[in-house]
């Protein structure tokens, strides 16, 4: 789904266009996984047992009254139950996801819980995750088992042996925490490949909520044709890299410069696969209209506007495999396809309070030469001479994180010879900014 679901949705469509969302990403099976919401009567609706998840339609979801009476044209979900239970320990929690991604199921079957802490951003949006002992699959004691982790402040749930639930003030946000979890799980999977894994301590994800710029407030202009066609063309990629599992579901930073020090970037509190063009924030220098919250790289990004020219669009995102990387300190070779060293050039490891507090520094560091960079739990930082280009290099930079991690499970990986990587070009290469 392109753009925001209508807030009033009603809770059948929401719940019948999440789960064909989560079964389209290939997080849950035809009959695996259950979502529930909670509505303003106390009434639960909640998906149907035995249907094909993705192919749900609102009418196929089940309302169960506040009272126990059951309406719809199917049986509940044999886990509601625990939907049930969940509810009556958690008067905040309004909507309920429960599914079998591998990710998290890995983690399940090993009696463990994934820890947050490896990004700043997921440890904010998942908190602590809580874990359930194993009970049967649908039965009164797995409810009670579930509810019981819920009945502290987690909304995360791993279930032994078994997937996930989670809880939310509304649909849209738990399917959100749903998905980073996921791919924090994957991240933490692809890291045990590569080495000890760095987790960041209370006083760093401190930092990180600090470092997040407040901008001077400015005039709002009315778009042009090139900022409204500009705008397009970012939300297009921020789509399109959400599609791809390039970031987690709270989004990354992707901007692109307008002309001289003037860009537009995504926001703080808009994920990429809702974004639209009056998401974006329009910045000045060092400053936006009011009320709005560019990403909380922006500082960065406006440094590396400022000092180099060249570059046109920039991109910070948390793609699992490239993130495997940056939590563990591992190095990223470039150098094994002739693909990845002509559009990385040699990849380098920008450390986690460079990134949140010396963004002129940063600026000075990185550039048309050196446009691709891991960054100490957080991801990646690419550069490029378009919103395309940019785009096209986080997608290689992945890529190739995937292929090396593989690599160490089928004998490692042997790099290009020095003539193949002197025939690629070296890091001045110019090509090294752009697209051959």
């Amino acid at each position: 789904m392109n753009g925001k679901p209508p807030e009033s949705a009603s809770p059948p469509a929401a719940i019948a266009e999440a789960m064909g969302h989560i079964y389209r990403r290939g997080m849950t099976t035809i009959s695996g996984g259950n979502i529930s919401v909670r509505d303003d009567d106390g009434d639960i609706w909640i998906t149907p047992a035995q249907i094909d998840k993705g192919n749900l339609r609102p009418d196929d979801i089940v309302r169960v009254t506040a009272d126990g009476r059951v309406a719809g044209r199917h049986a509940a979900s044999s886990e509601y139950p625990a939907h049930r239970r969940i509810f009556q320990v958690r008067d905040d929690l309004r909507a309920i996801i429960h599914a079998h991604p591998a990710g998290l199921v890995a983690f399940s079957i090993c009696h463990k819980t994934p820890d947050t802490a490896i990004l700043p951003e997921v440890h904010d949006l998942c908190g602590p995750v809580g874990y359930a002992t194993y009970e049967r699959s649908g039965s009164e004691a797995l409810g009670r088992q579930v509810a019981a982790a819920f009945a502290g402040e987690c909304r995360c749930v791993v279930l032994e042996n078994h997937g996930v639930m989670i809880g939310d003030l509304d649909l849209r946000q738990a399917l959100a925490r749903f998905e980073a979890l996921e791919q924090t799980a994957r991240t933490i999977i692809g890291a045990a490949a590569l080495g000890p894994i760095h987790c960041l301590s209370a006083v760093e994800l401190d930092r990180a909520r600090a470092s997040a710029a407040t901008l001077a407030e400015c005039e709002a202009p009315s778009p042009a044709d090139r900022e409204e066609a500009l705008r397009r063309e970012i939300c297009q990629f921020a789509r399109r890299g959400y599609r791809q599992s390039l970031t987690i579901s709270g989004g990354g930073g992707l901007s692109a410069r307008l002309d001289g020090r003037t860009f537009i970037i995504t926001a703080r509190d808009v994920g990429w696969r809702m974004v639209e063009a009056d998401d974006l924030v329009l910045v000045e220098g060092r400053s936006c209209p009011a009320g709005r919250r560019p990403d909380r790289a922006v500082l960065l990004h406006e440094a590396i506007y400022r000092r180099h020219p060249r570059v046109m669009a920039i991109v910070t995102a948390a793609a699992p495999n490239t993130s495997a990387f940056s939590v563990t300190g591992a190095h990223l070779d470039s150098r094994v396809t002739g693909e990845g060293y002509f559009f990385l050039g040699d990849v380098a490891t920008i450390s986690f309070d460079a990134f949140h507090g010396r963004a002129d520094h940063l600026a000075a560091t990185v550039g048309p030469d050196r446009p691709a960079w891991l960054v100490e739990n957080e991801g990646a930082l690419v550069l490029g001479t378009s919103v395309l280009g940019a785009y096209d290099r986080l997608e290689v930079l992945e890529s190739t994180a995937e292929a090396l991690i593989g690599s160490r499970r089928v004998g490692g990986p042997v790099p290009l010879t020095p003539r193949a990587i002197e025939e690629l070009g070296g890091p001045s290469s110019p090509h090294r900014l752009g697209r051959p």
